[in-house]
């Protein structure tokens, strides 16, 4: 009798065992860092989703007023076809290529929609037609939880990094095969950090240090002017 209970107590004591040497090599940790790596990337994925869905609308109503503008228009429409050819799946974040090749179609879909409002800028009409204004306001607000989201994103993972890289957990990573996940690499951190200013003046600034130009009674460009 004494000999079965001893069989049966000798498993318990080698799971418990074996429960506390996975917490005491950093087992949890990893598991709950590499699920707030994900949940901080799927935002990242939503908000250049919800960007994307704003995209058109604002394309359409722009050519409304500036039909002529078509390198800039087409140049938006192309790269949002490119960002979102790209499969986003978690997978992306086991492949470092395919991440930098998502961050660069969004950065590239960015310097568009840049110069899209840029664009804008010529076209007081456009820029005073409500709807024209109501898309602006919410692509400002996309920019700026793209912003947060990325940000939250980049401490994850730097975060997780740094446990997966640490000993003895570096060990248990190998073990139980968690890889370091590929993080967001700007040219410009200051860029990234200060969402695409969406401007609502109806007229164009002077840059910095130069006079405000003369009223003029030319038309603005691409509209025709009334003699």
């Amino acid at each position: 009798m004494g000999k079965r209970n001893s069989m049966r107590t000798w498993p318990a004591l080698l799971m418990a065992a074996a429960v506390l040497g996975l917490s005491g090599c950093g087992y949890n940790s990893l598991q709950q860092q590499d699920e707030s790596v994900k949940a901080a990337w799927s935002e990242v994925v939503n908000q250049y989703q919800r960007r994307a869905d704003l995209i058109p609308n604002l394309v359409n109503t722009v050519k409304g007023y500036a039909a002529q503008e078509q390198r800039v228009l087409i140049g938006v429409t192309e790269a949002r076809a490119r960002a979102n050819s790209i499969q986003v799946t978690p997978e992306v974040l086991n492949n470092p290529e395919l991440f930098q090749k998502y961050q660069a179609a969004q950065g590239d879909l960015t310097q568009a929609l840049s110069h899209l409002m840029a664009v804008t800028e010529n076209y007081p009409q456009l820029k005073s037609d409500q709807n024209f204004r109501d898309l602006q306001s919410q692509l400002e607000g996309t920019e700026n939880r793209i912003t947060v989201a990325r940000e939250r994103y980049i401490q994850a993972v730097q975060s997780y990094n740094v446990t997966v890289r640490s000993f003895p957990q570096n060990l248990t990573a190998k073990m139980f095969g968690f890889q370091v996940r590929p993080n967001f690499t700007v040219a410009n951190e200051q860029q990234i950090a200060t969402a695409p200013t969406v401007s609502f003046d109806t007229s164009t600034p002077a840059a910095p240090g130069q006079p405000q130009p003369a009223a003029s009674s030319a038309a603005p460009a691409g509209q025709p002017s009334h003699q």
